[in-house]
């Protein structure tokens, strides 16, 4: 087989076994999360479960495993959006984290949150729940606060 020849069956080599690769990850529930989803979330009391506010938030989780998301429950000029990665544990489970400022009226940075959430995706990969936590930091990382809280959310799609 001449030069040529072989640098075809090699790029024809390395497109199958990508595509095998990606299929596996599909069918594992790997890469099902990846889209942007509407979320309504709820804050929770973290002994109770009971309910304390509910509000929507959007959230693209990225091929390769980073975040990026923004919510309604508090103004944007209060906080930057939400900024994380993410990654697949097992069949329909994933988990997440991610981190945003924090800033006073004045428009001085006061801290940061960190909210790590577990996920479970739907079979159809439309929809999913989560629950999880979030800290409360000072700027210096000193924690002075933490919470719960949980979401149900849907695939943002044409």
């Amino acid at each position: 087989m001449n030069l040529a020849g072989r640098t075809i069956l090699a790029a024809l080599f390395t497109v199958v076994i990508a595509g095998v690769s990606f299929a596996q990850v599909t069918k594992g529930g790997g890469g099902r999360l990846v889209g942007t989803w509407d979320a309504e979330v709820h804050i929770t009391d973290c002994q109770t479960g009971n309910v304390s506010e509910t509000f929507a938030s959007i959230a693209s989780f990225n091929q390769g495993g980073t975040s990026v998301g923004s919510t309604s429950g508090r103004p944007q000029a209060a906080r930057t959006p939400e900024h994380g990665v993410w990654r697949h544990i097992v069949g329909n489970r994933y988990e997440f984290k991610s981190k945003s400022f924090n800033f006073n009226a004045m428009g001085i940075a006061t801290g940061y949150v960190v909210l790590r959430h577990e996920i479970e995706l739907n079979e159809s990969a439309d929809a999913y729940t989560s629950e999880g936590g979030v800290s409360i930091y000072l700027l210096n990382g000193t924690q002075v606060g933490s919470g719960c809280s949980t979401a149900i959310a849907t695939r943002f799609d044409f």
